[in-house]
């Protein structure tokens, strides 16, 4: 008898991109080659300045918000000071009682 072997599959997968070799008269994976290696994720810096810049910008944003709610917050805090010295000039001046019993 001559050679009756089945010639031998070369898959890829398609997950992360490894070479199989199946044994077609079996079904079996006869061989496995791991994928290439990938280079390493290089930053990229044009990206990376500018997220920096947009970071920087959002906190002075945020920096300028609160100061002027601080800005606002003084001021309705003096304008109230003020509405209750008004009440208080309007107020007549009396002297004060005591609420103690001398028996």
């Amino acid at each position: 008898m001559g050679e009756g072997r089945n010639p031998d599959v070369i898959v890829q997968c398609p997950c992360c991109g490894a070479t199989l070799t199946v044994d077609a008269a079996l079904g079996k994976v006869v061989a496995h080659e791991p994928p290439p290696k990938k280079a390493a994720n290089v930053p990229d810096l044009d990206h990376a300045a500018a997220l920096l810049r947009e970071q920087a910008a959002r906190r002075e944003a945020i920096f300028m918000q609160s100061s002027e709610d601080l800005k606002t917050k003084s001021q309705v805090l003096e304008r109230k000071f003020a509405t209750a010295l008004e009440k208080s000039k309007e107020e007549p001046v009396t002297r004060p009682t005591r609420d103690f019993d001398l028996d």
